[in-house]
């Protein structure tokens, strides 16, 4: 489904009526693109800003995990927290002035490290892990 606003209950509602994702208009071709790829593979797919609502929903903040002070890196972490608060792979490569290709490394360079194989498994463990809080 692609919607014009991003409130729980249409995201909520859409989902109970089967859809397999959530975008919002403003998404990018490719984005819209991607979505529909996922989808027809079977897998769901949300918009960034209904991914980060939902994990700090549903995903109650814990104290630090290890891998935020010894895994990753000071840049990955500013990467992670920013995954976590729902930001796309361009608006962290605009916010930390970074290339896209540079934020597309950090990101499967986190996916490594942490064993995780989507944005949102690592959005997730950021929030457990507390970045979200955390101003480093």
């Amino acid at each position: 489904m692609i919607g014009v606003f991003d409130l729980d209950e249409y995201v909520y509602r859409a989902l109970s009526l089967g859809a397999s994702g959530f975008l919002l208009k403003n998404a990018a071709p490719a984005e819209v693109l991607r979505a529909v790829r996922a989808v027809h593979d079977g897998h769901a797919m949300l918009a960034p800003e209904v991914t980060a609502r939902l994990v700090r929903q549903f995903a109650p903040p814990a104290k630090a995990h290890p891998f935020a002070t010894t895994v990753l890196s000071t840049r990955e972490l500013q990467v992670a927290r920013l995954v976590a608060r729902g930001l796309s792979n361009q608006q962290i490569a605009d916010e930390l002035r970074l290339s896209l290709e540079t934020v597309r490394t950090y990101m499967r360079r986190m996916f490594a490290k942490l064993g995780v194989n989507d944005r949102t498994h690592l959005a997730v463990l950021a929030h457990e892990a507390g970045l979200l809080h955390d101003p480093r």
